[in-house]
């Protein structure tokens, strides 16, 4: 195990944003920038024992300033929408900004991965683990109370990558976190994903309207295109004329999870059968937003000078169901005052 540390630019205002690097005993490789926590690489064998790059991402500072994507940041104090751009906690209502259309998306646009993080860097029992630190004050990005938040990565010598996400306030409010890391397993700069395979641990979906808010329904995926409890290609059934695809463009949706809430378990999984590549995804959460990149079509270069376009990737963002401050028969995703919020996702990396 090893952590490599070094200069990744300097901010207008002169802050120095560092890179991180661990490497575990298979010369498994993750990286991650102080702006925003963000991971930026992650370097995993295919079944050659070839290493290539998994995650999308940029080759310079002034690129993740701007991340229209969110390529690998973390996604807080609520990840996903909520509808009508307000949070309503016992009985107030917060407004904040409506930057989706009416609705509020990833708690824009003062976004987290917009700001520069305090890190520690630490060799554990597990593997070798960086601590990323922020204090979010009351009435930041619109939420009440003043928060800690703590979001950890450890790289372990099972080739598996583990996020921590630790958040403490002093009033009632909203922890829903993710991370928004886009994947193609054959490689950053492969093109579309169509042909890789996904399974998904979810027998039931939440149907969203046109503006992506959930209806408030939770469905069956049997028989409908949005089924993945057998694993198949993530093209096969994406241009169905079917009403979540349409409304979606594509798979954006969330999947409730068939664990128990708080159950630490495989969730999902994606292959790449011509380099053997696959990724399991495992939470305690209760939902995952399946995301095909619908939308992507970045101006901006890519790692290596990569283009990025439409389907070139996908992303498996655990979560809280969206707009679930608004759905009482959803888990919710309130932190009480005092209470600790704490989750894990962990994403595996093996081949086949």
């Amino acid at each position: 195990m090893a952590i490599a540390k070094e200069l990744f630019g300097t901010m207008p205002d002169g802050t120095e944003v560092y890179k991180y690097t661990l490497v575990n005993k298979n010369k498994v490789s993750a990286s991650f920038i102080t702006l925003g926590g963000v991971w930026v690489s992650m370097m995993v064998p295919d079944r050659d024992g070839r290493l290539g790059d998994v995650v999308l991402g940029y080759d310079d500072l002034d690129s993740y300033r701007k991340n229209p994507p969110h390529f690998g940041a973390p996604v807080g104090r609520n990840a996903n929408r909520i509808g009508g751009a307000v949070v309503t906690i016992d009985g107030k209502d917060y407004p904040l900004a409506a930057n989706d259309g009416p609705n509020n998306l990833h708690s824009g646009p003062d976004l987290y991965h917009d700001r520069v993080w305090a890190c520690n860097a630490s060799e554990t029992e597990k593997g070798s683990r960086l601590d990323f630190y922020l204090d979010s004050p009351d009435g930041d990005q619109g939420y009440p109370g003043n928060a800690k938040i703590t979001v950890s990565y450890t790289l372990t010598d099972d080739n598996s990558l583990v996020l921590d996400y630790h958040m403490v306030c002093d009033a009632d409010t909203v922890a829903n976190f993710t991370n928004h890391s886009y994947f193609n397993m054959a490689g950053h700069d492969s093109g579309d994903v169509l042909g890789q395979e996904v399974w998904l641990n979810a027998s039931h979906y939440t149907p969203a309207d046109q503006v992506s808010i959930p209806t408030g329904e939770i469905v069956p995926v049997a028989g409908t295109p949005m089924d993945f409890t057998q694993m198949k290609p993530i093209g096969r059934d994406i241009g169905q004329d079917f009403e979540a695809l349409v409304f979606g463009k594509g798979y954006d949706h969330n999947w409730v999870l068939d664990h128990p809430e708080g159950e630490l378990s495989l969730a999902a999984k994606a292959m790449d059968p011509a380099s053997g590549r696959v990724m399991e995804c495992y939470t305690d959460l209760p939902g995952i937003q399946f995301y095909t990149a619908n939308f992507l079509n970045d101006e901006l270069p890519g790692k290596g000078n990569a283009h990025y376009d439409y389907r070139h990737a996908f992303c498996f963002e655990t979560q809280y169901y969206p707009d679930a401050v608004h759905k009482p028969e959803f888990p919710s995703p309130i932190l009480k005052a005092g209470q600790e919020y704490k989750t894990t996702t962990i994403y595996k990396f093996l081949t086949v």
